[in-house]
C-alpha cells in the first residue's frame, strides 16, 4: 500500500517537474519572441552609435572651402549668364519714351539673334558707334541694303510712295528732311521712339550700328513693375 503511494506521488513530482519545465520553455519563446519583435532597439542603438562624439572638434578648413566653392559657383553662374545670356541695364535718357522711360531697368536677351537676323521695329542695345564703351538703344528703321530717306518728318524705304507706319512715335516727328542714307550691309539705320530730341544715326559721324556690335534684342522690364518688351511687326 505504501509502495503505491510512493509510485503516486513519484508520479505527481514528475508532472509537476514537465509542467515546469514546459512552462519555463513557453516564457524563453515568449521573451525571445518579444525581441524579435522589436527591432527597433537595434536600430536606435547603431543610430547612436554613428552620432559623433561629443566635443569633437568643429573643421573649420572644410567649412571654409564649402563655402568658397559655392561662392565660386555663384559668381561664375552669375558672369556666365550676365555675359552670355541677357545684358541688364538702366535707362537714363528720353529717346524712347513713352516706349521706354528714364530710370526704366532692362533685360534684353543676348542670343536673340544668334539663329536670326535682326528685324525692322526690334529695339535693341548696341555700342554706340561713335563711342563703343558707350551703350545706347533704339529701334531698327532701316535694313542692309536699303534706302532710307526721311521728308517732312516722314520715314521713307527704298523711295516708297508710302511713309513708313510708326505708332509707337511718342509725338509727331517735327517736318524736317534726312538724307537719303544708304545702309551697308550687315549695318542698320537707328532712330529713337521720341523722334524730336532723339540723337541717333541722323546725327551720328557713324551713321550705322554693325551687327557685331548689337548686345541684344531688349526682352522685358523688371523696374518699375514686370512687363515684355514688344517690337513693332512689319512682317
Amino acid at each position: 500500500m505504501e509502495t503505491e503511494i510512493l509510485k503516486e506521488e513519484n508520479n505527481e513530482l514528475t508532472e509537476e517537474k514537465a509542467d515546469n519545465t514546459e512552462k519555463t520553455e513557453n516564457t524563453g519563446n515568449i521573451e525571445n519572441t518579444g525581441k524579435n519583435e522589436n527591432p527597433d532597439n537595434t536600430a536606435i542603438s547603431e543610430t547612436e552609435q554613428e552620432k559623433p562624439a561629443e566635443g569633437e572638434k568643429f573643421d573649420w578648413k572644410k567649412e571654409l572651402r564649402d563655402w568658397l566653392i559655392i561662392f565660386v559657383s555663384a559668381f561664375a553662374l552669375a558672369y556666365a549668364i550676365t555675359h552670355f545670356v541677357i545684358i541688364k541695364t538702366e535707362i537714363i535718357s528720353g529717346s524712347m519714351i513713352s516706349t521706354l522711360n528714364i530710370d526704366d531697368h532692362v533685360v534684353a536677351n543676348r542670343l536673340s539673334y544668334v539663329f536670326s537676323e535682326p528685324k525692322r521695329g526690334d529695339i535693341i542695345f548696341f555700342a554706340y558707334p561713335d563711342d563703343e564703351s558707350k551703350t545706347y538703344v533704339k529701334r531698327i528703321i532701316g535694313l542692309p541694303g536699303e534706302k532710307v530717306e526721311i521728308k517732312k518728318g516722314k520715314i521713307y524705304i527704298n523711295d516708297s510712295d508710302t511713309p513708313l507706319d510708326e505708332p509707337y512715335l511718342h509725338e509727331k516727328p517735327v517736318k524736317s528732311d534726312w538724307g537719303p542714307y544708304q545702309v551697308p550691309e550687315a549695318s542698320f539705320f537707328m532712330l529713337g521712339d521720341n523722334r524730336n530730341v532723339s540723337i541717333d544715326s541722323r546725327y551720328w559721324d557713324n551713321k550705322f550700328v554693325r551687327k557685331d556690335q548689337i548686345f541684344g534684342k531688349a526682352w522685358f522690364r523688371y523696374r518699375p513693375g514686370l512687363s515684355l518688351i514688344k517690337g513693332a511687326d512689319y512682317e
